[in-house]
């Protein structure tokens, strides 16, 4: 009778709780070589969370900055010498990998590198959320 019991409660407390959010995490690898990504365009979801595991093996080191446009321009103008770890904003020194996660919202936003020359060289991409 306390099994059965118990199991009700169990059961009961389970109902009651909260959904809890997936906490799920896609791994996108990107490569970095002669000032230029290996990817120019990525498709999330709304609400999903992206961990960006980024390989420079150019003797340079790059950035990659997730944003809107405005947050591209920003950059633009007066980057950052280094990038501290923050969501969607990191520094890839020469011959190393860096990591950063993003959990993105319901809008498609942009990528890039904005060292003197990058991003109008090319470096940069898309993130569309589908």
């Amino acid at each position: 009778m306390r099994r059965r019991l118990l199991t009700v409660a169990l059961a009961a407390l389970a109902a009651c709780a909260p959904a809890s959010a997936s906490t799920s995490v896609r791994t996108v690898a990107i490569g970095i070589h002669y000032s230029a990504f290996s990817l120019d365009a990525i498709d999330v979801e709304p609400g999903e969370t992206v961990r960006f595991v980024v390989t420079n093996t150019d003797p340079i080191d790059h950035e990659f900055i997730i944003g809107d446009q405005a947050v591209q321009v920003a950059h633009e103008l007066g980057t950052e010498a280094f990038h501290p770890p923050r969501p969607g904003e990191i520094t890839i020194p020469a011959g190393e990998t860096v990591s950063t996660t993003f959990t993105f919202g319901e809008r498609d936003l942009l990528f890039g590198c904005h060292l003197p020359g990058h991003y109008v060289y090319g470096m940069r991409g898309t993130v569309d959320v589908i």
